[in-house]
């Protein structure tokens, strides 16, 4: 029986990543997969089943390096403004540091080859939805039904990010988001959701 080796695990899933982002789920065999990451396919079947598991296990793993980033430091308790600002930063944080991750991440949301009932809900969840109930209780936040405040939240946040790693504006400016022009948008989205 072969032994399970780590380092090579985690090839095979950041090569799976990588080649997902470039030519999309239709695009990942195990075979390809195998060449991508010099190893036979039996060596990825020691470590996933099929296809499917695989990339399930790669979301429930991307989804845990983004959950430890983004809570990093955080608390459902913090008052609202502290934590949806450690929510920006670490959010930026972590696009900036995992891009693949990211568009793995968006890819996999709308895919209908994967299967979403094993995916799992993660502590991440849990602790912004328990956030977002602290701070309507504490009177800090005005009550909004979960998906616009979201929308209001991250929204501007997630749009600068993308200007950010494309290195340009709309009009094809350079652009590079800085911690004074993250505040600034930040200062305005507050603005609107404080009661």
């Amino acid at each position: 029986m072969r032994v399970r080796d780590e380092l090579k695990e985690q090839a095979i899933r950041e090569k799976a990543i990588e080649m997902i982002v470039k030519v999309g789920f239709d695009g990942l065999s195990m075979q390809k997969l195998a060449k991508a990451a010099n190893v036979s396919p039996a060596t990825i079947y020691l470590y996933f089943k099929n296809r499917e598991d695989l990339l399930n296990q790669l979301y429930m793993t991307v989804d845990e390096v983004f959950t430890d980033n983004t809570l990093k430091g955080f608390d459902p308790e913090m008052s609202f403004e502290d934590g949806l600002w450690l929510q920006w930063k670490n959010r930026f944080n972590h696009h900036v540091k995992y891009p693949h991750h990211i568009l793995f991440m968006e890819q996999f949301r709308s895919s209908p080859l994967v299967n979403h009932k094993d995916i799992k809900i993660t502590k991440f969840k849990a602790a912004m939805e328990s956030f977002f109930c602290n701070a309507i209780e504490r009177g800090e936040l005005r009550e909004f039904p979960l998906e616009v405040f979201w929308a209001i939240a991250y929204g501007p946040l997630y749009t600068l990010i993308k200007f950010h790693m494309s290195k340009k504006s709309l009009a094809g400016r350079k652009f590079s988001l800085t911690e004074e022009r993250m505040r600034e948008a930040f200062e305005v989205v507050v603005r609107a959701l404080k009661k």
